[in-house]
């Protein structure tokens, strides 16, 4: 899943550690971008466990 724009790509090999989205167009780390997901599911949970509404602004992580 970009974790730019939410598309779903399929499974990709294991030895492809980069890849970009066909839908946005954004260059991936496949483990970064991993990181990012699971950042952002574990975001979207609060601590009593309902779900969390998400910002109307779209912030995005930058490993510059």
């Amino acid at each position: 899943r970009c974790s730019n724009c939410g598309h779903i790509v399929e499974k990709l090999p294991l030895n492809i550690r980069e890849w970009d989205c066909p839908e946005c167009g954004s260059h991936h780390d496949r483990d970064i971008n991993a990181s990012l997901n699971i950042l952002a599911a574990g975001l979207a949970v609060s601590v009593c466990g309902a779900t969390v509404r998400p910002s109307e602004s779209k912030s995005r992580l930058c490993w510059c």
